[in-house]
């Protein structure tokens, strides 16, 4: 079934794509997903040159300065003839970009119309040598842009960092492209763009123009979706299934794949939801059609099967040709028989140079057709690549013996030929990419078993107007809309976020948030997405659904940390981009050296091989070296450790979320611990009462709790709750059940009515009361009112201080009248992590803005020598840029939204996972299960995994140093040591399989335990 498009009556608001259809904000799934930010952290990291044009562009069309315009073009054959076109027409003044469609015969143009005409731009592309018609005026500019989205792109055939670096420098170059990564390991790129300049099969033909393969897997626009369905097999089947979607409304294009039983629908989202599209096709077809959403994180790992499994197959059909080649080689002349029947001449040539040249022009044509088609790619992009040696070696070996039996054939002398070098080289290099994407496979295991969390299916409750249930139905997990109301039965999963709207049970939400400990769930209670509900059932309510549940969050920050790429590989790049270069250019050197040192007779010819002469002699030499060389091996050293580092913290708790924050946090040697929440447990607690006027105990927690409601702090908190036990229970220490902190909460009937409430933040609150004012805050509020502090409570508060608690001074109608002491007990890892931290070369500050003397007790108690107290939130920053200063790399430890300054100002920032979203969102570093001991983790992971990457690099370039020089042949002279071509390969596909296996290692990584961690030393 080809691809549909269905006409439909929509008002034509953002223009026209590259096919000429319609485009509608209605496509568009709103605002919510777009605001999904996955390169976030990479914002300027990369500034380059491409950036002039990209911003030129954008200028233009916000400006309204610019015209766009697109051209039909004939006679392009290639993406060297795209390239021509597009060189052309940017070489143009006034052209702000030009992109040229080489499967759709189109080019793009937006150019200043003021500097140049369109007859202009149909010259320059018809003096390139091709034809070309002016499509359409767009006279006017493209709308402005609602926002960029994010957009993942499955790209296939990319073999090192070299053709990395060329798609990227391809996807920067388009118009509309803000950021582009694209990641070796995981064949993904993710390109951020504004929808309203270029569109998603625009970049999909920039990239495959470039000789690449490409498809989008999932965006944060999803107006498009990708639906499994079984139960269609004939034809009939076919033209029912495109007759129920055509007569469907809101459907804009689809596409059925016969062959994987895949439908691609775009719809229209404000028209048609996804649950209504796969309900109607099952319901038109009475049945027949079973229809399923296809998660695009499984159509990733089904990729990556498939590729493994081409691989195998290449490897198999290489060998099962390679062998024969072989055995006639080194065996047959062994065994009289079978020796007189090769040799045995049938026309120029022996049957055994037949069969020879038969079997291996089949393994260099066909198995090495893709060898030969990447090299082509790469070297019309201006690049290279491992495939460019791999079809120089092979070629050079191939030709050459081809040209050593038509010499023969002539002459009667014949030379030695080397067809046994091609199929075996081949089938090493196939081998060693087979077992590398094997590898690969495993460093994003990660990901799989946080995919694997979510249910693929939910039971969905069907309710009537008066909201009872009427109907259990099983739905796909990916089709549940928010206000969905959902059946949780025990041993069951979570499909999604929301609240619990009846029912009470306990969930297991390790597998999320690291605590162990089951948590009670009842009404109103929160419920995260890939939890195990345990024993009751449950009916929750959908509030978060795809990229915005919690899962997916944690699913999108590895991946896109894995997708990140270290300060540290621009050395692989840079590596890289002169690598095959060098090795060619030494290859030929090689070659150079041996055969005028043959003919200068600088050797004796007893070196030579049987029937060999200088010629063949220095061409074994200078193939092995262009064979041995591997780029692979250095561009695949970085990112798979990188993979599997982010993986493992993710399993251990510690969400990363990019490579370069991994590389700081091994350098850290200052970390700033905020005080609360952070290395206290947050749970601050009423310990002293005591009241200096003849008011009554109860009378004064009334004044001080009505005053406090108003108020978010925990200090507030603790003193409302106290007070609330007081009235109530008369035991401040009782725990509550949850049923009666439900009913309790609630009750604020005994509270006094306040006005004129206002909070000032580092100080207190202030507000009336019976038409008096109190005054609830530190010592610096109530001298600024002009409240009296006499010396007898000033000790009662410096008592309080040396003591680690925090003393509140209440001031009624401007007459201190009592102090409350509140407490804020120290976590327990606290103590040991401060001395770990300090046996790994690491110093920790305390930074709070409570007094002095609290600060000084809670840092004493937790071993913390260096304090900086009172410091208000904007000052957290200034206290980081003062350790700056030397160069030293700072570590910020927060929780909460006056720590989000100091995190970003911070080289690495660390936000505890139970803490606020904002201090989540401006930190590197996210610490799940709440607990100071992951900080250790952090940094020992990191510098664990950089000790790997060293190691890789170190293994990568020891190689090269040693292989290329042995396989120029340096040893020969004294140890007769010459490396077979084929040996040569084989050596070369085995590197970059070990370094894969050297990064893998680190799926090993424990933690260190409190138990242990003192014994933790600086390397």
């Amino acid at each position: 079934m080809t691809p549909t498009f269905k006409d439909l009556q929509l008002t034509e608001v953002g223009g026209r794509d590259s096919g000429g259809v319609l485009q509608s904000s209605a496509i568009d799934l709103g605002g919510n997903l777009e605001d999904v930010r996955l390169l976030d952290a990479y914002e300027g990291d990369y500034h380059d040159n491409n950036d002039h044009n990209v911003g030129k562009s954008r200028e233009g069309l916000e400006k309204g300065g610019v015209t766009r315009i697109q051209v039909r073009i004939t006679g392009m054959t290639c993406a060297a003839c795209s390239n021509s076109v597009e060189g052309a027409l940017m070489s143009l003044d006034g052209v702000v970009s030009a992109s040229v469609a080489l499967l759709q015969n189109k080019a793009d143009v937006v150019f200043y119309p003021n500097l140049i005409k369109e007859d202009d731009i149909k010259n320059a592309i018809e003096d390139a040598g091709f034809e070309a018609e002016i499509l359409q005026e767009q006279s006017t500019p493209r709308p402005k842009s609602h926002g960029y989205v994010v957009g993942q792109f499955i790209i296939g055939g990319m073999t090192c960092a070299a053709c990395v670096n060329s798609v990227e420098g391809i996807l920067r170059k388009l118009p509309g492209v803000k950021r582009a990564i694209v990641a070796l390991s995981t064949s993904l790129g993710e390109v951020e763009y504004d929808p309203s300049i270029i569109s998603k099969d625009e970049i999909v033909s920039a990239i495959e123009d470039a000789g690449f393969e490409a498809s989008l897997a999932q965006s944060s626009g999803q107006d498009r979706i990708m639906l499994g369905v079984t139960g269609i097999s004939n034809h009939l089947d076919e033209k029912m299934l495109d007759e129920i979607l055509c007569n469907m409304k809101g459907v804009r294009q689809f596409n059925f794949n016969k062959t994987s039983s895949q439908l691609d629908v775009l719809f229209d989202t404000e028209v048609l939801g996804a649950r209504a599209l796969v309900d109607a096709i099952h319901e038109e077809s009475s049945g027949n059609f079973e229809v399923h959403v296809k998660n695009p994180y499984a159509r990733m790992v089904s990729q990556n099967l498939e590729e493994s499994s081409h691989m195998l197959h290449l490897f198999r059909f290489s060998l099962s040709l390679g062998i024969p080649i072989f055995v006639m080689r080194f065996l047959c002349p062994h065994i009289p028989i079978l020796n007189s029947i090769l040799l045995m001449r049938c026309g120029p040539f022996q049957i055994g140079d037949w069969l020879r040249l038969i079997l291996v022009s089949l393994v260099q044509f066909v198995i090495g057709k893709r060898f030969y088609v990447a090299a082509f790619r790469a070297l019309r992009n201006g690049s290279t690549n491992m495939d460019v040696l791999v079809a120089l070696g092979t070629s050079a070996a191939y030709f050459y013996s081809v040209y050593a039996l038509i010499y023969g054939a002539f002459t009667g002398y014949w030379p030695r030929t080397y067809f046994e070098t091609s199929p075996m080289l081949l089938t090493f290099v196939l081998f060693g990419k087979y077992l590398e994407t094997l590898a690969k496979g495993k460093t994003s295991d990660a990901i799989k078993k946080l995919v694997e969390l979510a249910p693929p299916t939910a039971l969905l409750l069907i309710q009537d107007k008066g909201g009872n249930v009427i109907e259990e139905r099983e739905i796909d997990a990916l089709l549940i809309q928010p206000g969905d109301v959902l059946k949780i039965v025990p041993g069951s999963k979570v499909p999604v976020d929301g609240f619990v709207i009846s029912g009470s049970s306990y969930v297991n939400e390790s597998m999320v948030t690291g605590e162990s400990a089951p948590v009670l769930k009842e009404t109103n209670s929160l419920v995260i997405g890939g939890t195990i509900n345990l024993h009751g059932s449950l009916h929750v309510q959908a509030t978060k659904i795809g990229s915005d549940t919690v899962l997916s969050q944690i699913i999108s920050l590895v991946e896109t940390a894995q997708m990140s790429k270290a300060p540290i590989q621009k050395f692989a790049d840079f590596v890289a981009s002169i690598f095959v270069p060098t090795v060619v250019t030494l290859s030929l050197t090689t070659f150079m050296v041996w055969f005028f040192s043959g003919v200068l007779g600088a050797y004796p010819e007893d070196w030579l091989p049987p029937n060999g002469n200088n010629f063949d002699f220095a061409l074994m030499f200078s193939i092995s070296v262009v064979v041995v060389a591997c780029p692979c091996a250095l561009g695949l050293a970085t990112p798979t450790a990188v993979m599997v580092a982010t993986g493992v913290g993710a399993n251990n708790g510690v969400l990363i979320k990019g490579g370069d924050a991994l590389e700081r946090a091994q350098k850290i040697r200052y970390v700033i611990f905020d005080k609360t929440g952070t290395l206290t447990q947050n749970r601050a607690a009423v310990t002293t009462v005591k009241v200096f006027t003849e008011m009554d105990r109860g009378e004064f927690l009334t004044l001080v709790a009505s005053a406090e409601a108003n108020s978010e702090h925990p200090i507030a908190k603790a003193i409302v709750e106290y007070a609330r036990h007081f009235h109530f229970f008369e035991d401040p220490n009782v725990i509550k059940s949850p049923k009666n902190e439900s009913n309790t909460s609630t009750n604020t009937e005994w509270l006094l009515d306040t006005s004129d409430f206002c909070a000032t933040p580092g100080k207190g609150i202030e507000a009336d009361i019976n038409q008096k004012q109190i005054l609830v805050g530190n010592r610096s509020m109530l001298v600024e009112k002009g409240v009296n502090i006499s010396t007898d409570i000033e000790k009662f508060l410096v008592g309080l201080e040396e003591n680690a608690k925090t003393g509140i001074l209440v001031a009624y109608d401007y007459e201190l009248i009592g102090v409350v002491g509140v407490a804020d007990p120290l976590k327990r890892e606290a103590a040991i992590v401060v001395e770990g931290l300090f046996k790994m070369g690491v110093r920790s500050i305390m930074v709070t803005g409570d007094n002095w003397r609290t600060a000084k007790a809670v840092a004493n108690e937790a071993g913390i020598q260096d304090v900086r107290a009172e410091v208000m939130p904007a000052g957290k920053a200034d206290v980081i840029r003062s350790f700056q200063k030397d160069g030293s790399t700072v570590a910020m430890v927060g929780d909460g939204i006056n720590d989000s300054p100091a995190l970003a100002a911070a080289d690495v920032g660390m936000a505890i996972g139970a803490g606020t979203d904002i201090a989540i969102e401006a930190a590197d570093y996210v610490l799940m299960k709440n607990n100071l001991e992951d900080v250790i983790t952090a940094i020992d992971l990191s510098r664990k995994t950089f000790a790997r990457i060293r190691l890789n690099y170190v293994f990568a370039m020891a190689y090269n140093f040693i292989a290329i020089p042995v396989s120029a042949g340096v040893l020969f002279p004294w140890l007769r040591i010459m490396l077979p071509p084929w040996v040569a390969g084989a050596c070369m596909a085995l590197s970059s399989v070990s370094v894969v296996c050297s990064s893998l290692l680190l799926r090993r990584y424990k933690k260190p335990r409190l138990t242990t961690v003192l014994e933790i030393t600086v390397e």
